[in-house]
């Protein structure tokens, strides 16, 4: 096997550092996916989940990346011509949309600035104007941009239509507060290596009562993500339709498992802690943050460039010499953000080397940063 670099701390948003413990349970044995064994394990699993997504909806377990459970939230409620209002302030709202053409839906996008937050009453507007809205995408916590929706008040309206409410909580879930019974969410989607702090390859589901109906009479649906085999599979067996990865069963059961112990709220507050001090250490540097003040993300921080930084070789040099990752900017914005995550199992010390690296890069690149790691040390001591 080639040799690897895995130093490197992980501070983009996903995947995240996982922890010892939960990396330790993927070296546990490998059962039988058609055993009661496995059966337990799972149903354990999805009782954890259900508490961290704040649900009594049904919820599955993909194998699979966030990708796949947005696509099975598409490909099982929107047939070819039916209306679906895509919300696309981000990379990630633009793959709903992306995954509804594909299934050949009827498209209207709603396109708030990127880097701030979709309007509730302009959501209204475009439902009282569009007819037969069959569905409403909208991702919670747009990490190609460290902005995030206002997914409650975004519900409020869905509920006073026909339409189901579809949310992508892939980068939030854990992390920032998220309930789908109070938020009204018919099809909620996460992912494991975000702030659930699990290895990538997992992802889960929930589906509410008016969001199985549409499936129910939804006529063309994916053969691996159709909603009714897992159902079907669960409800008589306790099992996954197709051959699930036992390994990863293994270590999300541990991280939701981490993720409880610490408390939701704890968790919450942490995050939003963590968010604190790293805004405060770029701004003090002299950088302008992306995101709109009103739409600024929980676990992820984007940042623009000051004059003359190359993307790349600053990128680089946090990499190669001080051995931490961040993340660049995507779609149009490449070249022009840079994104630190501090999401998952994010400690104060993370954040704080992280900063003081940046402060070391630029001043190498030519830009006199400094002051970061002291204002980030104040809001984390108040």
């Amino acid at each position: 096997m080639k040799q690897m670099d895995t130093e490197k701390l992980l501070m983009i948003p996903g995947p995240t550092m996982v922890p010892s413990r939960v990396l330790n349970t993927m070296a546990l044995p490998i059962i039988g996916h058609r055993t009661s064994d496995f059966g337990d394990l799972t149903g354990d699993t999805v009782d954890m989940m259900k508490k961290v997504f704040q649900t009594e909806n049904d919820t599955y377990i993909i194998t699979g990346s966030g990708t796949a459970v947005m696509d099975m939230a598409i490909s099982n409620t929107l047939d070819k011509g039916d209306k679906v209002i895509n919300i696309t302030n981000g990379n990630f709202g633009e793959r709903f949309y992306k995954i509804s053409s594909v299934y050949k839906a009827d498209t209207i996008k709603y396109e708030p600035e990127w880097g701030d937050l979709a309007d509730p009453k302009k959501l209204r507007e475009l439902l009282e104007e569009n007819e037969g809205i069959k569905a409403v995408t909208v991702v919670h916590n747009e990490t190609s941009t460290g902005a995030k929706n206002p997914i409650e008040d975004l519900g409020k309206v869905v509920k006073d239509f026909d339409s189901i409410y579809i949310v992508d909580t892939i980068s939030s879930l854990g992390g920032d507060y998220v309930n789908v019974d109070k938020f009204n969410i018919d099809i909620c989607v996460t992912g494991s290596q975000k702030c659930i702090a699990a290895p990538p390859g997992l992802a889960a589901i929930t589906v509410g009562e008016k969001a199985w109906d549409v499936v129910s009479k939804t006529e063309t649906k994916s053969f691996y993500l159709d909603l009714n085999a897992y159902k079907k599979s669960w409800d008589a067996k306790k099992e996954t339709p197709y051959t699930p990865s036992v390994s990863l069963t293994y270590a999300m059961n541990e991280a939701l498992e981490m993720v409880l112990e610490e408390g939701l709220e704890n968790r919450f507050k942490r995050h939003d802690l963590l968010a604190r001090a790293t805004r405060a250490g770029l701004e003090a540097m002299g950088l302008e943050l992306f995101a709109k003040e009103r739409a600024r993300s929980v676990t992820v921080t984007s940042a623009k460039y000051p004059e003359g930084i190359d993307d790349k070789k600053f990128r680089g040099l946090l990499a190669e010499k001080y051995d931490i990752r961040v993340a660049g900017g995507q779609s149009h914005l490449a070249g022009k953000i840079f994104r630190v995550g501090h999401m998952g199992s994010a400690k104060e010390y993370q954040v704080l080397g992280t900063l003081a690296a940046i402060e070391l890069a630029f001043k190498e690149l030519g830009y006199n940063a400094e002051g970061g790691v002291a204002a980030a040390k104040k809001v984390l001591s108040n």
